[in-house]
């Protein structure tokens, strides 16, 4: 599993793949078979899942379990998916956010919140498709390069699919993201350097060593599909309609592309009408290469280091960075940037007014919907949806020096009333 293209494969039982037919490359359109492959072997472009979907109707998605698996025949995945030991991801609740809608002035907003997943992060959505990938072409190992989310998810998975799981990440990562993942697993590896490094490093591992599936390298392609139930149940949880504006946060890119191919796949298969929709990508400014970008008016992404609290958006050479600045050109969006500060306040913020802790992405997100309302840059009368990617249990230190008691007293009435909370 170590290869980037071959001439074959492992022989893959019937159906292994559902309703995918191939890989096709983003840049040049060769296509490869259904492997662990993730660069074309003509111009060393990315590798995506193709489809022949056949027919798929509102009926048979709503008949289907509570997670994502009710979006089986538009994912790479066996029509049995269910039998399999997974963590059953998805089908996360939409809320309505009247609260920080009337404190923005955004008429109609929505809160897509992920958060509830089961390591409390959408990276569970990509995991399960990239375990389902790694179980049918034989896979001994189950590892990935990670900011935190990731690994969380990927040792989570791992152990209720039996499979032994690597997980890296970069040394500095938050504490409480590295517990949630050695809790799970005993191979939890510590890189000195970024989240590049780590990436690097996997990189080389999935190189050399044969039967590991790294979600984030060798089976990218599934993996990222995962991303797309995020577009499916926003539109389904919206009455089977697409929303007008759509806030992402934005790390290696990959979660924006693939909620738009989402939302362009129910468009062409008569799910939902086809309408305009705006697509805003979000980042923090210590690593904001593709805000950068699209500020410049350039298509070019120059990497950068990265220097933010926001560890999860923490990319800074992204893989789909030049597809964001597509998308959100095309739709009429915008990918925009907040400092640390403006992180912090926007996790406060969707806090205190619709009772979501976030984590940094999320707070990062909040904190640019704000921002493009500021600047004139989103239309506050259009229904407007914005995605919370994380629970901010992991990122605690994002706001323990932010908040706190009111106040500290002696336990009487007197010393009560002088707080003036009553």
């Amino acid at each position: 599993m170590s290869a980037v293209v071959a001439e074959k494969t492992t022989t893959l039982r019937e159906g292994a793949f559902g309703n995918a037919t191939n890989l096709a490359c983003r840049e040049c359109g060769h296509q490869v078979e259904l492997g662990p492959f993730y660069a074309c072997p003509e111009c060393f472009g990315p590798l995506e899942v193709a489809y022949e979907f056949g027919e798929v109707t509102r009926e048979q998605i709503e008949a289907g379990p509570a997670n994502i698996w009710r979006y089986k025949a538009l994912l790479p995945v066996p029509t049995d998916i269910e039998q399999s030991p997974n963590t059953e991801p998805g089908y996360t609740r939409l809320l309505r956010a009247h609260n920080l809608g009337a404190e923005l002035g955004i008429a109609n907003l929505w809160v897509k919140d992920d958060s509830t997943n089961p390591t409390n992060s959408f990276k569970d959505r990509v995991v399960a498709c990239a375990l389902s990938a790694a179980r049918e072409l034989g896979a001994k190992v189950f590892a990935c390069p990670s900011t935190g989310n990731l690994a969380n998810a990927v040792a989570a998975a791992g152990a209720r699919a039996g499979i032994k799981t690597v997980v890296f990440i970069p040394s500095n990562l938050e504490h409480p993201k590295q517990v949630n993942s050695a809790v799970f697993t005993e191979s939890l590896v510590a890189v000195n350097g970024n989240y590049d490094d780590v990436n690097k490093l996997a990189s080389e591992i999935a190189g050399e060593e044969e039967g590991w599936a790294f979600v984030n390298v060798n089976v990218r392609p599934f993996y990222a599909e995962g991303s797309k139930t995020l577009g499916y149940e926003i539109a389904e949880q919206l009455g089977w309609r697409l929303p007008d504006q759509i806030v992402i946060p934005v790390a290696s890119g990959s979660q924006l592309t693939k909620v738009h191919k989402a939302f362009q796949e129910l468009i062409k298969l008569g799910l939902v009408e086809d309408k305009p929709y705006r697509v805003f990508g979000a980042q923090a400014a210590g690593c904001s290469p593709v805000s950068v970008a699209y500020k410049a008016g350039v298509d070019a992404i120059r990497p950068v280091k990265p220097d933010t609290i926001a560890k999860s958006l923490a990319i800074g050479n992204p893989a789909d960075g030049i597809y964001v600045l597509d998308i959100c050109r095309e739709t009429g969006g915008a990918v925009e940037d907040v400092t640390d500060d403006e992180v912090r306040d926007g996790i406060v913020l969707l806090a205190r007014t619709e009772g979501i802790f976030t984590e940094t992405a999320g707070g990062t997100t909040v904190a640019v919907l704000k921002k493009l309302v500021e600047t004139g840059q989103l239309d506050t009368d259009l229904e407007t949806v914005v995605i919370n990617t994380g629970h901010g249990l992991k990122t605690l230190d994002a706001v323990s020096g932010k908040v706190g008691p009111a106040a500290t007293i002696e336990p009487t009435y007197a010393a009560f009333a002088a707080t003036g909370l009553a």
